[in-house]
């Protein structure tokens, strides 16, 4: 059987801001119909590469390509095949939420404009308050707005750059069953967030972007495969006891736990080592902790690969 060609192509992609690189080129592929994230710290290049691939920025060097359509040569037809939401609700208050999407529609010549504003209405459960002002919605609400807006000419791939900054819990929650609904349905997702949870749960495919360029890409459980197996969780009764134990093991990696007083140690997943911060730790009288295991977590990786302790 024949694989589908790729959704997008990115191969040494580079651009810099006056004397400043910030990407160094960068390579990715993203297959059709998945849900891609683009993981990376503030100022890795996230937005740049979404902008480059939306063509609101033309690259220095290398090229891209969406659905086979050059950015740079071809930007119209990528165009064509594209919807960009932004990390901000770009919706007009002064309209309804239903007149919101029907102008988008206006401006792509849907024919069928009223009908699917009615169906994105309905998918992104904002039919009882379609004819309100967006002057009276929620911030989640606006959000979920703004990506049906983009949803209008149904766009066979969608760039979400940082879809849920700013939702409370439950918004984003309801916004990451949006996209797994909108994958199931054929479309193409690239997504950027600093919401490692939210990567975890979307994502089929990962890259790691990082001083300009892809240091790790794969699935959440490759990506966790590249750490040293052997976290062990510490968890201590008082600050005192937490702070002596992190300076008996200074020799291994150490990270703050998830709740108080706790620290996960990174071993090399042997006896040996286990022993050794066992016996230090019961040496220098700290013996009022508890221990387990640990199964490393896409943060654990992520922050491995970048090289933050």
């Amino acid at each position: 059987m024949t694989q589908p060609s790729p959704a997008i192509v990115v191969k040494n992609l580079t651009k810099s801001y006056k004397n400043h690189q910030v990407l160094k080129g960068v390579n990715f592929t993203v297959q059709q119909g998945s849900i891609f994230a683009l993981l990376g710290s503030n100022g890795a290049g996230k937005t740049t590469t979404v902008k480059i691939l939306a063509t609101l920025m033309q690259p220095d060097g290398g090229r891209a390509e969406i659905n086979g359509c050059d950015v740079v040569q071809e930007a119209g037809a990528v165009r064509n095949e594209i919807s960009l939401t932004g990390q901000y609700a770009a919706v007009d208050e002064m309209l309804t939420g239903r007149e919101n999407l029907r102008i988008i529609g206006a401006l792509r010549h849907l024919p069928d404009k009223n009908a699917r504003a009615d169906e994105l209405l309905d998918f992104f459960r904002l039919t009882d308050a379609g004819d309100n002002l967006v002057a009276t919605y929620s911030g989640g609400m606006r959000r979920r707005l703004d990506i049906a807006m983009s949803l209008m000419g149904r766009p066979p791939v969608v760039f979400l750059d940082e879809p849920t900054t700013g939702l409370d819990p439950q918004n984003r929650l309801a916004m990451w069953e949006i996209v797994k609904s909108m994958a199931d349905s054929g479309t193409t997702v690239l997504l950027t967030t600093q919401y490692l949870d939210e990567a975890e749960y979307l994502a089929d495919h990962i890259a790691v972007l990082h001083e300009g360029v892809i240091i790790a890409d794969g699935t959440v459980d490759e990506l966790k495969q590249k750490l040293p197996q052997g976290i062990i969780q510490l968890q201590f009764k008082t600050e005192a006891d937490l702070q002596k134990a992190r300076e008996l093991l200074t020799g291994y990696p150490i990270r703050r736990g998830e709740t108080a007083f706790a620290i996960d140690v990174q071993t090399d997943g042997g006896a040996k080592q286990f022993a050794d911060i066992l016996n230090k730790l019961n040496y220098w009288n700290v013996a009022d902790f508890t221990f387990a295991p640990k199964q490393p977590t896409l943060e654990d990786a992520f922050l491995t690969l970048i090289g933050e302790k």
